[in-house]
């Protein structure tokens, strides 16, 4: 039996991929090396001869995909000299950001708009030991501030638009390459700031380049009906929806992703808030996945678009699920039926045994 072949995180598993030294001080919490999941029991209700896997980002340390870019971009300000890092969030970079900067021992300074951000996440960022700063505006405005200080403080900016952020979350295509053998023929993945979808072309393209796979996959990125710039057109000033991890309506990687969706021949679609909640209680309920409302809008898009034949029969689909349906519990429980009928009974083996046989 091998022995000593402990997973140390996705800077030592593709150092060789990063912009790293042998002595670069590594921050790491062991993220990467999440499940690809090929689901059973969705496609056998779509009646489609198709192969769907999620991609379960949910399970990184902090519970979301922002930890792959975080743990680039807090190992390369600690190599730089940096004691502090700053971020405009609306919760799972706040997260990442806090967690990371805890594990290097530095600080970390967190913007989030008020009133728009889901309590688990910020219980992390609390409990990590950030400096939160509340703002009564929304991301896109604390993204501006965030720049802004920037200049006037010594912080280092852990957005994703820090360069290195890119360059860790690319690791993801790498490791759904390895696991399949090949690029998938799609990959579907939620869009707010737009910076995964540019990360993952990067790691795809890198690979192609490399001759580790001979393919490359349609890259199709779905947003919230209320927070669709791209499909707009143009900047969104305003954004709204239920999903708070892409509501964001001046996404940083703009550009980026322009180029992504013209290279990989992709597309941009946008889905109803309760298209996004359906989706993200059948994942619970057919397939026992339980991811946060954003991810699902992955899903959600390419369920729509395999359905009307956008996405054709005998496809290979990945989609990324960003975070862990705990980040956001009152938007799960408020979708339950259960919620509102719960109630107590007798704790006796006969009451029990009635609630059970009602039920079977």
């Amino acid at each position: 039996m091998a022995i000593g072949n402990r997973y140390l995180g996705l800077i030592d598993r593709y150092r060789d991929h990063l912009p790293v030294n042998d002595d670069t001080r590594v921050i790491s919490l062991g993220e990467g090396n999440t499940p690809l999941i090929k689901l059973k029991n969705i496609p056998n209700l779509l009646g489609k001869d198709i192969d769907i896997y999620v991609k379960y980002e949910g399970l990184n340390p902090t519970g979301s995909f922002k930890d792959r870019g975080m743990c680039m971009a807090v190992t390369k300000a600690v190599e730089d000299g940096s004691e502090a890092i700053i971020c405009a969030s609306t919760g799972n970079t706040s997260a990442s950001a806090a967690a990371y900067a805890a594990r290097a021992g530095i600080k970390a300074f967190v913007l989030i708009p008020e009133g728009k951000i889901a309590m688990g996440k910020l219980a992390q960022a609390m409990m990590y030991g950030a400096e939160i700063i509340q703002i009564s505006g929304n991301f896109d405005e604390g993204m501006e501030l965030v720049k802004q200080v920037a200049k006037e403080a010594p912080v280092t900016i852990v957005n994703s638009i820090n360069p290195f952020r890119l360059q860790g979350q690319k690791t993801a295509a790498f490791e759904i390459m390895e696991e399949l053998g090949t690029a998938p023929d799609y990959h579907c993945l939620p869009v707010g700031n737009a910076g995964n979808i540019s990360a993952h072309w990067m790691g795809y393209c890198e690979y192609k380049k490399n001759g580790v796979v001979n393919n490359s996959p349609v890259m199709v990125g779905y947003q919230a009906e209320g927070s669709a710039p791209f499909m707009r057109g143009k900047m969104v000033d305003d954004p709204e929806t239920i999903a708070t991890a892409i509501r964001i309506g001046h996404p940083q990687s703009w550009d980026k992703a322009w180029v992504v969706k013209k290279e990989s021949n992709g597309w941009f679609d946008e889905l109803t808030d309760q298209e996004i909640l359906n989706t993200q209680k059948m994942l619970s309920e057919q397939e026992g996945v339980f991811c946060e409302p954003a991810s699902a809008a992955s899903l959600a898009g390419a369920l729509r678009d395999i359905k009307t034949g956008k996405i054709p029969e005998g496809s290979k689909v990945v989609c990324t699920l960003t975070g862990n349906g705990l980040k956001d519990p009152d938007t799960a429980i408020g979708q339950c039926q259960q919620a509102e009928t719960l109630k107590s009974i007798p704790a006796t083996l006969e009451a029990v045994t009635k609630a059970v046989l009602a039920e079977v």
